[in-house]
């Protein structure tokens, strides 16, 4: 296993993590956020797309590369 597919399992692991994370109603209140974080809500969400689809989709692109 090169240390380019082990960076892309890691890359996708953590951003399907991130993705299951936010997208579960019970472990991120979105509404609560909203309301405690005011006019800075769209800070979460500019965390959340790099960290979660974004990742996962650099990892599978890398994955991809490698299989090629």
């Amino acid at each position: 296993m090169t240390l380019l597919t082990l960076l892309a399992l890691v890359f996708i692991c953590v951003g399907g993590l991130v993705t299951l994370l936010f997208w579960l109603p019970k472990v991120v209140n979105r509404p609560r956020l909203k309301e405690f974080l005011g006019n800075r809500y769209p800070l979460v969400l500019l965390f959340y797309f790099t960290n979660g689809p974004f990742l996962l989709l650099i990892g599978l692109y890398l994955l991809w590369f490698q299989c090629r």
